[in-house]
């Protein structure tokens, strides 16, 4: 069950207008590491998790980025001001004078359209976190480029608290990864010699090799 609440997680404001902008944000909002991405791949991951800590992590994460999604796109809707001006646009903010009347779009800054295609879940915890914890970092990376690209102070402080975000629930996941040590596909992990040898594959290599061995050096993992 869901329930909206009229205020942001987070106030937002932009010092001025920026369609150009505008467009470029996008990409987190409907791009493969957006806010709606990460919303729906949380929440259908949990819907298997056995435990109830860890599966309400998931569902608390999940919401909350469907509050960034909000912030995210409250943030585009001011960028791209109140003035529909296609005349004046450029290709990569033309769709929202044209086709969205300023809307934000569930696209991202290429006006590709979200797909459920960027969804990850395999049913296994361990794996799913490992790709919860990559999709947090990438996720962070993107707001990092944007906020390298724009003077805007309303929007800089966002973006700040946003990327702080994912940092948070990076550290999250990363902590219930540790917790799942000994399940799912993590159980007996690196108890054979295969899963234990390193073959160093490059030459010339960083380790001694003996070409005269049958076998690379095995590397030991522990």
């Amino acid at each position: 069950m869901f329930k909206h609440e009229k205020q942001l997680l987070r106030g937002v404001k932009v010092d001025k207008p920026n369609p150009t902008y505008a467009a470029m944000l996008q990409e987190q909002l409907g791009g493969p590491q957006g806010e709606l991405k990460a919303a729906m791949q949380y929440l259908s991951q949990s819907m298997r998790i056995r435990d109830k800590e860890i599966k309400d992590l998931f569902l608390d994460i999940a919401a909350e980025e469907l509050g960034h999604m909000e912030m995210v796109a409250t943030t585009i809707n001011l960028l791209n001001g109140d003035e529909l001006d296609a005349e004046h646009a450029t290709v990569g903010t033309i769709e929202a004078h044209v086709l969205t009347g300023l809307t934000p779009m569930l696209a991202n800054a290429s006006g590709q359209l979200w797909t459920a295609a960027y969804v990850n879940e395999t049913g296994d915890l361990a794996a799913d976190l490992l790709s919860d914890i990559a999709s947090e970092q990438r996720a962070k990376v993107v707001y990092q480029y944007l906020y390298r690209q724009i003077d805007d102070k309303g929007v800089k402080e966002t973006i700040d608290f946003l990327l702080n975000r994912e940092e948070a629930h990076n550290t999250m996941f990363r902590e219930a990864f540790n917790r799942i040590q000994d399940s799912g596909s993590q159980q007996d992990w690196g108890v054979t010699g295969d899963s234990r040898i390193y073959f160093d594959l490059s030459t010339p290599g960083g380790q001694s090799f003996d070409p005269a061995k049958t076998q690379p050096p095995s590397f030991n993992l522990s």
